[in-house]
């Protein structure tokens, strides 16, 4: 099933559940029974008015309303993709670890958009349709209770050109200055005399779950890879351990980023 039919599929359920028929539930949330059934068969959309008034009336907590903007960022996202945003969106506290490029979370649309169109293995509706999922994914860092995330970055992301586009990257690095002054956003790099150090094998996330279990994610060149063993996870854990006690703290790394920004001018 789609996302949008995932969402349908719930909304069905949740007026038969009650015993009623489209025109009964109509007149429970304040819409028509044609409007019920348009929703219902796909025909029409539900809008955030539309799923905001049946949370209302079923005093749900807005449970729909989350379901229709998560679902929607859902149907964006390569299939591969979609289990590791689901853990995302659920996570207490992210750890991601990145040796290549800007990650995802923080990109500006303009970079995400030359990540994807590198190399042209990607058509143009593709390209549009991950940058919005990109960027919609970026929601998280300004929820009310957002997630902790702590991002430690490699110097050579701060130092790649980006199609030998120095204003880009001069924005890209002001917007990682920008959100590194959030208070639940730590960045770190790991500074080019590091040297040689565990993390350049691959890049990697880890999620810690509300019930304290932790997940994995590893991207591969054709798809990602969510891992949750317990060897696995220690073994992504240690590395994690590895990498940061190579980086700069928090303020000097966003000295760094700030004196480098300035070098994309």
């Amino acid at each position: 099933m789609s996302a949008a039919e995932i969402l349908l599929d719930e909304l069905r359920h949740a007026r038969t559940a009650r015993g009623m028929n489209q025109d009964e539930f109509g007149r429970f949330i304040s819409y028509s029974g044609t409007h019920v059934s348009a929703v219902e068969t796909g025909a029409r959309p539900p809008t955030g008015d539309y799923v905001a008034a049946i949370d209302k009336a079923l005093k749900t907590g807005g449970i729909f309303a989350r379901l229709l903007e998560r679902l929607a960022a859902l149907d964006l996202a390569p299939v591969w993709l979609r289990e590791w945003i689901t853990f995302e969106n659920q996570a207490k506290a992210l750890r991601w670890y990145e040796p290549a490029f800007v990650p995802g979370l923080l990109q500006i649309e303009a970079y995400a958009r030359a990540t994807l169109e590198a190399g042209g293995l990607l058509t143009a509706e593709q390209i549009s349709r991950r940058v919005r999922s990109r960027l919609d994914r970026q929601a998280i860092l300004n929820r009310n209770e957002s997630p902790h995330v702590v991002i430690v970055l490699d110097a050579a992301v701060l130092r790649r050109t980006v199609n030998d586009d120095r204003t880009l990257m001069r924005e890209q690095l002001d917007h990682l200055a920008d959100v590194a002054e959030l208070p639940r956003l730590h960045i770190h790099v790991v500074p080019e005399d590091a040297g040689l150090y565990p993390g350049l094998q691959g890049g990697f996330i880890l999620a810690t779950m509300p019930d304290e279990t932790v997940v994995g994610h590893i991207d591969h060149q054709v798809r990602s890879q969510t891992v949750s063993g317990a060897a696995e996870i220690a073994t992504l854990q240690k590395t994690w351990e590895a990498i940061l006690r190579d980086a700069l703290p928090r303020r000097p790394s966003l000295d760094l980023i700030k004196e480098t920004a300035k070098t994309w001018t």
